[in-house]
């Protein structure tokens, strides 16, 4: 069995004997039951705060500066083109491309590249490997996703009395 991912460190997916190992978590093949490549959505919900705050904060900068100098300058214009800027960037980042394998059970494995055609290989490699079972590969995936619960590339849901990993 291989070991599991520690953070900053790569993960390694391999297909060996019709088994699908994702680091140290293991599916059988004859159990995926569909593969996907796709961008996630944007993190509207996230950018709503971040834009919520900084216009509270743009807020306070110009009554404090409309106090000291008498409500000249350029400052809200400013302020308010930063607010933009930083909503706008949190809105293009938060579309990361994934691969989801999900499993009979419901279960999905979730994996992050920097890369769609990267996924897409990954991805056709897999489907190959179900209909070909003497065929076996391993890839090298660097950690771009450090936000989920299973190392910083996997992210595990659904499935039957999953509780998530107990440290």
């Amino acid at each position: 069995m291989p070991l599991p991912p520690r953070r900053g460190k790569p993960l390694k997916l391999q297909v060996h004997r019709q088994i699908l190992w994702v680091g140290s978590a293991a599916a059988p093949l004859r159990n995926v039951s569909w593969v996907e490549v796709f961008r996630l959505k944007p993190a509207w919900g996230k950018a709503g705060v971040y834009f919520l705050l900084l216009v509270i904060f743009a807020f306070l900068v110009s009554a404090r500066l409309d106090s000291t100098d008498g409500g000249s300058g350029p400052a809200p214009g400013i302020l308010t083109l930063f607010t933009l800027v930083v909503v706008c960037a949190v809105l293009l980042w938060s579309r990361k491309p994934v691969l989801v394998v999900e499993l009979n059970s419901g279960s999905r494995v979730i994996l992050t590249l920097p890369t769609m055609d990267e996924l897409r290989a990954i991805a056709g490699q897999i489907v190959y490997a179900i209909d070909h079972p003497e065929y076996e590969f391993s890839a090298v995936l660097e950690q771009y996703n450090t936000t989920n619960n299973f190392g910083s590339v996997v992210n595990m849901n659904g499935g039957r009395g999953n509780t998530g990993i107990r440290l």
